[in-house]
């Protein structure tokens, strides 16, 4: 018997040994070939050529053949990409804005290096290294030049500060600069901690904790984690924060695809908050890893899932160099959840263009405002692990609890106001003047929240800014955003003093439904539906 077994082991290694040396073969004369192109190209074609752009548009046309998600990095674009995933860059550590043509320092990053030599908010940098920087032709892009480089390196400012009779001169050595993922963390009622992540950068599952550890809450009875716009990230940082919530051996995601193993990842049981009342926020934009954070917390009934149907992208992407320095990110697997669901939407290969409107089609048929337009067949629906509940595959996460967009407050006057950055110029010029007066007044977010009113003249200055900007007020349009259009303006003015998480603590106290329902749901303790 074993005898047996050993000839056809190795008659099998043979055969496959064989398949794959004929593989090689073939592909090794598809390679020729498209290096002879090139090169009759070069040698006899009419004109000249530039030889990488021509191999960039081959590359990109070939992806095109597969699925949505297969792309092509150039060189000098992989960099910029993978910053806000490794949670970093080299610069000088300040948040800006070009406020009249000015660079204006809208904040100090805490402990960078810009904060060490003194540096502070309100600062107009009006040169660098010597050279006027105050001019209609800056861009964002400028900046960046201008300030970013490698650790180490000196850059000077010149700046001038409200009332210093002369301008300043700073010399700030460059060093790494973290990029935060948290972008809201506070106690949303007591003893509810409420998050709000970006993205599932290299760091966010340390910034997470230092938060919490930061509001020194004690023990926490509900945790609300906001992944609304959240397009994903490392899968490595997915499993991290799953693991915050799940028991020892639970199934957090696993992968299958055609030339790479099945691997199912599982919770260590390490998590600091595998008790109690939780709140997963998606929405249609939540993608990758909110997806498999929200359907591990689903599946295990951990939790309840608020919001709408998230976007569906469950292809694991593997990054592959080329020799130039740019990147393939190939799919090579499918994410499922732990009830055995497929979080990618259908698609067909080498139709990206219909893909993406089928996504589109979603809204036209009301999918983000009504339950009943979102059909699921009988065949793609599966049980939760524990409570046997009824969850649903085909694509995305859909929410235990459905809560529609709300557009009632939309107008083409305020869409225009934040399309063109208007609202946002408008208040990045009033913080600019009032930022002291600000600060001194509301020292705290709950005297803020009370006491600061937009009032009349400021609307009037607001439309007036508009109208210098060429968008003519519309009576009947902004009496319908008005209300949307206050809210933006208190948040934007919270943002000045207490940072983002000032901003997201106005919006969703003032009119998400989302969050207020979230925030029921985990202070009745509620874990499940």
């Amino acid at each position: 018997m074993k005898k047996k077994l050993l000839l056809i082991l190795i008659a099998f290694t043979a055969f496959t040994s064989v398949r794959l040396s004929a593989q090689g073969e073939d592909l090794n004369k598809l390679v020729n070939k498209y290096g002879q192109l090139l090169f009759y190209i070069n040698n006899y074609y009419l004109d000249t050529l530039n030889n990488e752009k021509l191999t960039d548009e081959a590359i990109k046309r070939v992806l095109l053949q597969l699925d949505p998600h297969s792309s092509y990095i150039s060189a000098k674009d992989v960099k910029a990409m993978n910053e806000p995933l490794e949670g970093n860059f080299e610069g000088v550590g300040v948040e800006f804005a070009i406020i009249r043509d000015t660079l204006t320092v809208s904040s100090t990053i805490s402990g960078g290096p810009s904060e060490r030599v003194g540096v502070r908010a309100g600062d107009k940098i009006v040169a660098i290294d010597g050279e006027n920087v105050a001019s209609a032709g800056l861009t964002n892009e400028k900046v960046f030049k201008y300030l970013r480089g490698s650790k180490g390196s000196k850059v000077n400012l010149t700046i001038q500060r409200r009332g210093a009779a002369e301008k300043l001169i700073f010399e700030v050595t460059r060093d790494r600069i973290p990029i935060n993922s948290v972008d809201a963390a506070y106690e949303a009622a007591p003893g509810v901690v409420y998050i709000k992540l970006s993205r599932f950068a290299s760091n966010s599952s340390q910034e997470i904790i230092n938060s919490i550890m930061e509001l020194n809450i004690g023990h926490i009875k509900g945790f609300i984690l906001d992944l609304r716009g959240n397009s994903g990230g490392f899968l490595g940082t997915a499993l991290e924060i799953s693991n915050f919530f799940l028991e020892a051996g639970q199934t957090i995601v696993y992968t299958e695809g055609m030339r790479i193993p099945q691997m199912t990842e599982k919770a260590k049981g390490s998590g600091f908050f595998k008790k109690g009342a939780l709140a997963v926020l998606v929405d249609e934009n939540s993608a990758s890893a909110s997806e498999i954070v929200a359907g591990a917390v689903q599946d295990w009934d951990r939790g309840v899932i608020l919001g709408r149907r998230s976007f569906g992208k469950g292809l694991v992407q593997q990054m592959l160099p080329l020799n130039d320095g740019s990147q393939l990110r190939l799919t090579v697997a499918r994410y499922h959840t732990p009830s055995g669901r497929v979080i990618q939407s259908p698609y067909e290969a080498g139709s990206t263009d219909k893909y993406y409107k089928d996504f589109l089609g979603r809204y036209n048929r009301g999918e983000s405002f009504n339950r009943d337009s979102i059909h699921f067949p009988d065949s793609l629906n599966y049980k939760t692990l524990l409570k046997g509940r009824t969850v649903y595959g085909g694509g995305g996460i859909m929410p235990d609890i459905f809560i529609p967009a709300d557009t009632t407050y939309y107008s083409e006057y305020y869409a225009n106001l934040v399309r063109k950055n208007i609202i946002s110029d408008f208040m990045n010029n009033f913080s600019d003047i009032n930022r002291s007066e600000l600060k001194n007044s509301y020292p705290t977010f709950t005297s803020f929240e009370k006491e600061f009113k937009v009032d009349d003249k400021m609307m009037e200055e607001l439309t007036g800014f508009a109208k210098n900007r060429g968008l003519e007020f519309n009576d009947k349009e902004f009496a319908r955003s008005q209300s949307e259009i206050l809210t933006l303006i208190k948040a934007l003015a919270a943002r000045t003093i207490f940072g983002t998480t000032g901003y997201f603590r106005v919006v969703n106290n003032s009119n998400d439904p989302v969050f207020q329902k979230a925030l029921e749901v985990v202070t009745k303790g509620v874990n499940v539906l």
